[in-house]
């Protein structure tokens, strides 16, 4: 599958896309568009920078999920006022990193927001990540709603089916099924193309998200629609072919961690010359490897 590589990833290659904190200061939000995306039925997608944001409009009014960055919020809001549709009712978030979270706490002001537990508590808590330091966020910032396996909302027409998938992304992922329009949030279970970031600091382990991601497929509908955290739209297809991705390379690195090989022997060996597009900025094929390794080894 081809990587499809536009502004709006262009922008997400940045390292600085998936946390909040001081640093964050220094990107240019000034030329970032909000672009709506009719997915299927009453189920939008909202591309900006960081997470895909999905939006469920209709007669109830709005259900948003996730909210990227802070500086966005305004542009977001008008992006929402243009469906037309009323007010915002409720806002989900899939996890706790701050490209799905920044604009928790201007949103909070319009509808409460929701999210499993974990999420209200990564947000409370001072993070450490080598030499970043991420501090907890404000009251304003946090769910107000959280749940620990799953729950649903009656809203627009359909159950919306909120579920937890554990000891994946982080410990605190939800993704989100859209029973009647056949659409599924997928949050940061996805990277559309290309390797994923997994947060081994909050949770996160290798095996659990391809797990994870396998539950899903056996799931889900032939047709269904799936918003990635990050990436184009995207179908079971697509899937499949990160589900191939991650099996592939995480066997990879297991068979040379048992042969004893040092991570340095991994990494100059390499992986499959297929999977070399699926390398970004963020995530390159090195630290790809680099996650394997430190998932499969930590005790």
């Amino acid at each position: 599958m081809k990587k499809i590589i536009g502004p709006m990833s262009a922008l997400a290659v940045s390292a600085l896309l998936f946390f909040p904190g001081p640093a964050r200061a220094a990107r240019d939000f000034s030329k970032v568009k909000i672009t709506p995306v009719h997915v299927a039925g009453s189920v939008h997608m909202l591309k900006g920078a960081g997470g895909n944001i999905g939006v469920s409009v209709g007669e109830d009014g709005l259900l948003m999920i996730d909210d990227q960055f802070a500086p966005l919020a305004g542009r977001i809001q008008a992006a929402l006022k243009n469906f037309n549709k009323g007010s915002l009712k409720f806002v989900l978030n899939t996890h706790w990193h701050g490209d799905h979270t920044g604009g928790n706490h201007i949103f909070s002001r319009q509808a409460p927001i929701i999210s499993h537990t974990n999420v209200r508590k990564r947000l409370t808590q001072t993070i450490k990540r080598g030499k970043r330091v991420f501090k907890p966020r404000p009251k304003e910032a946090l769910p107000v709603v959280t749940f620990d396996e799953s729950l649903s909302i009656h809203f627009n027409g359909e159950e919306i089916k909120v579920i937890h998938y554990p000891t994946g992304h982080t410990d605190g992922d939800s993704v989100i099924f859209f029973t009647k329009s056949n659409v599924v949030h997928i949050g940061d279970h996805m990277f559309s193309g290309m390797f994923p970031f997994i947060d081994l600091a909050t949770g996160g382990d290798v095996e659990g998200y391809t797990k994870n991601v396998a539950a899903i497929l056996a799931k889900i509908p032939a047709d269904v629609k799936i918003i990635p955290g990050h990436g184009p739209l995207s179908g079971v297809k697509e899937l499949k072919e990160f589900h191939g991705m991650l099996t592939e390379t995480t066997n990879i690195v297991r068979e040379q961690i048992r042969a004893g090989k040092p991570l340095s022997q991994i990494k100059a060996k390499g992986l499959p010359a297929k999977w070399k597009s699926w390398a970004w900025r963020f995530v390159n094929e090195e630290r790809w490897i680099a996650t394997i390794h430190a998932s499969l080894t930590k005790k």
